[in-house]
């Protein structure tokens, strides 16, 4: 690539095909592009339910997992769902999304981007040419962001998980609310949405309403669309119910940043399958959620490791495999008065000791709870 860029050879990548062949054919399409650090699968995910159970013409695709360029072509009346990594963006020089979203900002890719500044500046080009700039302002990042391209003059909406802000949307536990001249409006609600369960999915369900309203969705049809939502595997799964005992496959955790929003969306009695190989850092940032956790089950490289971390603060037995713990933690749940005892695995590591992806790793969660007596699955597809 350094060769042709030096020869002056213009290198673009399967985004930029369509932005171009959208600005082409069908320019006032609906085209909403989601991008952030974290969230970003399950918002866009979230945007694209919301919208195909309306019934209109929906297509999904980019870093989500469906290649651009196998979608449906452009159209007036159909919209576009685009997860974009900013390995994407990089390559997508004209991108012009008529709803922008950008979640968040912490440090990732900084092999490829050399800095978190121009990692930063990458991710910004997705929100800067849009017809709405939808941006979580949780972080100095996106604030920054935010603040600069309504100087510029375009149209930015606010989200926050974190604070009230006196013009935008933002959360205040499950409730969501909209705050203009002074005045609040509840727009929503997330109580009872288990699939939603959590800030950080409170700031999902933020950035997909106001995507979704300004594509032109009514409230009524977003409100439908976010209790249907059946989530996404391995985030927040929830795979199965045996009495009040609820297992929960977030898989997809493989560090503690990702692991945090999983322990702070349950208040108490949580039954923590955890390990793998560990991550700098191990679960160190994680101390302010042990006293949610009532036993923490290790598994894999990180089992001694993570002992000496917990050490006297929280319960734990070196399980080793997945199996021994899964059969561990559901009989130790069974026996807790609390309302609602979890099992769940957010393992706060790769899995690659003992399986080829976290995707394997979830499914022999899932297939392990399920093949419990007298556990009922949540998941259609279980």
């Amino acid at each position: 690539m350094d060769l042709a860029r030096a020869a002056g050879v213009e290198i673009i990548g399967d985004v930029e095909l369509f932005v171009r062949e959208r600005n082409h054919i069908a320019p006032d399409c609906p085209f909403i592009a989601i991008t952030g650090t974290n969230g970003k699968s399950t918002t866009t995910a979230l945007i694209a339910h919301i919208i195909k159970a309306t019934g209109r013409d929906m297509q999904l695709g980019g870093n989500i997992g469906t290649a651009i360029l196998t979608l449906e072509p452009p159209c007036a009346d159909r919209f576009y769902v685009v997860e974009c990594s900013s390995y994407q963006i990089d390559l997508a020089p004209s991108l012009n999304p008529t709803a922008g979203i950008l979640l968040n900002l912490t440090p990732d890719h900084l092999d490829r981007h050399g800095s978190m500044e121009n990692y930063a500046a990458i991710k910004e080009r997705l929100v800067a040419a849009s017809g709405t700039a939808i941006i979580g302002v949780d972080d100095a990042y996106c604030q920054a962001i935010a603040d600069r391209l309504h100087g510029a003059g375009i149209r930015v909406v606010r989200i926050s998980k974190e604070k009230h802000l006196d013009r935008g949307y933002f959360a205040d536990g499950a409730k969501l609310l909209w705050a203009q001249d002074g005045e609040i409006d509840e727009i929503a609600s997330l109580e009872g949405i288990g699939s939603l369960r959590g800030a950080h999915n409170a700031q999902n369900a933020l950035a997909a309403i106001v995507a979704c309203l300004s594509a032109g969705l009514s409230l009524e049809e977003i409100h439908a669309g976010l209790k249907s939502f059946p989530g996404l595997a391995h985030r927040m799964e929830q795979v199965g119910r045996r009495g009040k005992v609820l297992f929960v496959n977030d898989s997809k955790a493989t560090n503690a940043e990702a692991t945090a929003p999983a322990l702070s969306s349950f208040p108490q009695s949580i039954y923590w399958i955890v390990g793998g190989v560990p991550k700098a850092g191990g679960i160190n940032s994680l101390t302010a959620f042990f006293p949610r956790v009532a036993k923490a089950y290790l598994i894999g490289e990180a089992a001694a490791q993570f002992a000496a971390t917990l050490g006297g603060a929280v319960p734990f037995e070196i399980s080793d495999t997945l199996a021994a713990a899964v059969a561990h933690a559901a009989g130790d749940a069974g026996n807790d008065a609390a309302p609602e005892p979890v099992v769940l695995l957010s393992p706060a590591c790769a899995s690659f000791d003992q399986f080829q992806n976290f995707e394997k790793r979830g499914d022999a969660f899932r297939d392990a709870v399920l093949a419990l007596p007298g556990v009922m699955p949540m998941r259609g597809e279980s």
